[in-house]
């Protein structure tokens, strides 16, 4: 799960200088072997959320899981977007999310609950502009065929944590049927959400139908989703 000084420069689209200025000042997670950087594939994404950063969905790409029904557009057409989510409180606003009518008959919504329920206050990340999105370090795996990316806009704004004190006024979540598709999935989805066109229509709480087609656009043109059917520009 280690990447290279020059790996993790690729991702991030950054100078290998830019890597190891921000390990020695402390910035940047790190370990070292013998007279060399490693940095964590999670720690990365983690601290590249923290930091505002993009980094490349190439990050979790070429594992196992991957493959048809794994990207983006698939997981939300599958988990679906909700719109006026009710709850004044995180906990009422994660009760309401364990009942939501997309989840599959396989999952206990009891256990689901207790799991959203019981995350660490760092369970939950800032996009930016009010979007929360899964912290990396909290994968809700359970007995799903294929991955699910549900996206809910909240009725009013909620305290989910997040750094600077941002109040959460839509969440992503996922349900994932392995730690590695989570991953993945959640490294797209923080990618896709430097797109300015994407996050306007999630701060605007759009159709469904728009906010899919965007995420179309993204996977099938971007060159940085690996295994899509990429094209010359993100732009439509």
């Amino acid at each position: 799960m280690d990447l290279t000084v020059r790996e993790a420069a690729g991702l991030l689209g950054v100078s290998d200088t830019s890597i190891y200025r921000w390990i020695r000042s402390g910035i940047l997670p790190a370990h070292r072997i013998h007279d060399h950087y490693r940095l964590n594939r999670v720690s990365l994404q983690e601290w590249a959320a923290s930091e505002s950063l993009s980094v490349s969905p190439r990050l979790f790409a070429g594992g196992k899981t991957a493959g048809a029904g794994s990207g983006l557009c698939d997981a939300l057409h599958r988990g679906g977007v909700f719109y006026q989510i009710p709850g004044s409180t995180r906990g009422d606003v994660l009760d309401a999310l364990s009942r939501l009518p997309t989840i599959p008959a396989t999952v206990d919504r009891r256990l689901l609950g207790r799991l959203l329920a019981g995350r660490e206050p760092a369970g939950w990340t800032s996009a930016g502009q009010g979007i929360a999105i899964p912290h990396p370090r909290d994968p809700l795996v359970l007995r799903v065929e294929a991955p699910l990316l549900f996206l809910c806009f909240l009725e009013q704004a909620v305290d989910f944590d997040m750094q600077g004190g941002e109040l959460a006024r839509s969440l992503f979540f996922l349900l994932s049927p392995a730690v590695r598709s989570h991953l993945e999935l959640l490294s797209k989805l923080a990618f896709s959400l430097h797109d300015a066109q994407l996050k306007g229509l999630v701060r605007q709480a759009a159709p469904q139908e728009r906010i899919l087609g965007r995420l179309r656009v993204l996977e099938s043109h971007s060159p940085a989703f690996p295994g899509e059917n990429n094209a010359a520009s993100a732009n439509p």
